[in-house]
């Protein structure tokens, strides 16, 4: 996904400066594109998800030539509550603070009910769901800390 940058976004009030947003499932697609509006608007991001690490890299690159903001990888695990809690940790480390969280991480299988393997409905759930609980729960208290706490949990259906 390409979020278009001219003259006068690059120039544009930054009303994010300052803030710092993490973006689960932002490697592409929607994701990705929340992370360069957020960029856009002159957030730091922290991106998620899954990919090849020479495509990861470039959006990095990408997002920091586009929007002069700084950008980093978490590859946390979002099925994974300690993977999870590192991120947050890391994330705090590098950038002292965390002023926005996106919940975007999601997977999908499908198959009839009857042929539908549990260890995959634990998957999809952990991801779509349980992540969302993990990330904003290991998050909030440093948001609080820093005077206020903003998360989002986008979803789609079909």
């Amino acid at each position: 996904m390409n979020i278009a940058t001219t003259e006068r976004s690059k120039t544009a009030a930054r009303s994010l400066q300052d803030k710092v947003s993490l973006i689960t499932g932002s490697t592409s697609g929607i994701g990705l594109g929340i992370a360069r509006a957020l960029a856009g608007a002159g957030s730091a991001v922290i991106i998620n998800g899954f990919g090849k690490p020479e495509d990861i890299d470039a959006e990095q690159a990408a997002i920091k030539k586009d929007f002069g903001v700084r950008v980093a990888y978490s590859p946390a695990d979002m099925s994974d509550p300690t993977s999870i809690e590192g991120m947050i940790k890391t994330a705090l480390k590098n950038f002292g603070h965390i002023d926005i969280v996106v919940n975007n991480a999601g997977i999908q299988h499908v198959a009839p009910v009857e042929d539908f393997p549990a260890e995959k409905w634990d998957q999809v759930i952990a991801i779509n769901l349980s992540s969302s609980f993990h990330t904003v729960r290991a998050a909030v208290p440093a948001m609080k800390a820093n005077g206020g706490a903003s998360s989002t949990s986008p979803r789609r259906t079909g």
